[in-house]
């Protein structure tokens, strides 16, 4: 018999006749606009930006159906007496009109919380400060080699909502979820991962504990039967554990846990009381660096159940990274190797990098927006990894100095060239290689106007260096 997503029907009749208000017009919420339009409901659309920075094709689609809206700074004045609001994840639910119509008993939710409320299969989520993007995209592979059929969504720009009258129950669902998504949300998926939480990452949140609260709802509305994987190593997140409902399980590279995943002589094992068994020899992995390896087992973790040790063996051995995070850019023939880490936009995220190439020389690429970050730290790393730095943009003389500080107690030949664009920065570098050096494109800073994002800069800079080297 075809399997029949009560809860979906259910919701759909709901929806047909009442007032919904879609607000913002990105990813996650414009493929809810043929949604909603095909159930009946009476749509009106709020966005912030003026109509004419919206793509033509969403606005014909919003004309053709003969939705309301409301564009520019003033495009809330308008949302009152709706049933339903779907927010975009970047407007927070304590903003005042949101607050306002919540009191009066309009339902507030997002594309990602609806579709974990009406997905009839196991959900996997996964958020934290960093590594959430590869962990999720470890599972999604381990899985998808394990014979599942995986829908893969969230915070990565792969809305899931539309697909869901596609998924059955034995189908698996894997989220990466940022803060925002998950703020005020009401359930939680069934596995739940926290890879880390820090404080260089609460953005527009009011405050930190905000920021942690709005983590927390990854396993706030969790079951006994359900899990929760956090990384021991991480204070806040270690100590969440007294707050889950169901099963915790703790992965480590710093300590030796009696029960967990933990990375020793780098080896990822698998402790019950005490006693341990090899699971997987990071060697065997494409991408390198301690923080992946910790990504790594936190997704064998959270996989641990749903398949066999030969496949996420098989899965992890062959995976070659996610785009812009320590992506391999070239690979010459006298083993210089070219890495694109663009993504990394934090000072601790560079650091985390550097750790990964252990007996190679460095030449680190570094630069970019001024976020008023300290860099003392990873000018310390920076001196114990490298031999150079090319430094450009905004935080050039906050790195340079912070590397300079650090040689002072170090006493070794170093060396830093300052440059003005990333064409420049590629042309130095390639001058500056010996066989086996690593040339690390890591900023530790965000990208500048000239980049839209950090993936334009990185794949910038990846046509760069097939030009150049």
């Amino acid at each position: 018999m075809e399997y029949v997503n009560g809860k979906l029907i259910e919701f759909n009749t709901y929806l047909k006749g009442r007032s919904v208000a879609l607000i913002g017009l990105g990813i996650s919420n414009i493929p809810l606009i043929d949604y909603l339009h095909d159930v009946g409901a009476i749509v009106t659309i709020f966005e912030r930006k003026e109509a004419e920075y919206i793509d033509k094709y969403v606005i014909d689609k919003i004309v053709n159906y003969g939705m309301e809206c409301y564009f520019g700074e003033d495009y809330l004045d308008e949302l009152d007496e709706f049933d339903v609001i779907f927010r975009s994840p970047s407007l927070l639910p304590t903003n005042s009109d949101l607050m306002r119509e919540a009191r009066r008993g309009a339902i507030i939710t997002t594309e990602v919380e609806m579709f974990i409320e009406l997905c009839p299969c196991k959900v996997i989520g996964v958020t934290g400060s960093d590594g959430k993007t590869t962990t999720a995209t470890l599972i999604y592979e381990i899985l998808k080699n394990a014979g599942y059929n995986c829908y893969f969504g969230g915070n990565n720009g792969n809305p899931l909502f539309t697909k869901i009258y596609d998924i059955k129950p034995d189908d698996i669902v894997i989220l990466e979820l940022s803060s925002f998504q998950l703020m005020n949300m009401k359930i939680s998926p069934n596995i739940s991962v926290i890879t880390s939480i820090s404080d260089t990452h609460i953005k527009i949140h009011s405050s930190f504990e905000e920021y942690v609260n709005s983590i927390k709802n990854v396993f706030a509305n969790q079951t006994s039967e359900d899990t929760l994987i956090l990384n021991y190593d991480c204070e806040i997140t270690r100590d969440l554990a007294i707050e889950a409902p169901g099963n915790v399980i703790f992965y480590s590279s710093k300590n030796k846990i009696p029960n967990g995943y933990m990375i020793d002589d780098n080896v990822i094992k698998v402790c019950k009381n005490g006693l341990r068994s090899h699971v997987f020899d990071t060697k065997k992995a494409i991408i390198k660096g301690m923080h992946n390896y910790e990504n790594i087992a936190a997704a064998i973790a959270a996989t641990k159940d749903l398949t066999t040790l030969d496949i996420q063996t098989d899965a992890i051995s062959s995976f070659e990274g996610v785009p812009h995070r320590l992506e391999i850019a070239k690979e010459t023939p006298d083993r210089i190797i070219w890495y694109n880490d663009s993504s990394s936009e934090f000072p601790s995220r560079t650091k985390a990098c550097l750790n990964a190439f252990p007996g190679r020389d460095i030449i680190l690429i570094a630069g970019g927006y001024d976020k008023k970050f300290d860099y003392a730290e990873l000018g310390k790393e920076i001196v114990r990894h490298c031999k150079a730095a090319i430094l450009l943009s905004q935080t050039s003389d906050k790195i340079a100095k912070a590397i300079e500080v650090a040689l002072i107690d170090g006493k070794k030949d170093f060396e830093i060239k300052r440059c003005t664009t990333l064409y420049e920065a590629v042309s130095i570098a390639n001058k500056m290689t010996k066989k086996g050096d690593i040339v690390l494109f890591s900023p530790a800073s965000s990208p500048l106007d000239s980049f839209r994002n950090y993936e334009e800069r990185g794949e910038i800079f990846k046509e760069l260096v097939k030009e150049i080297v």
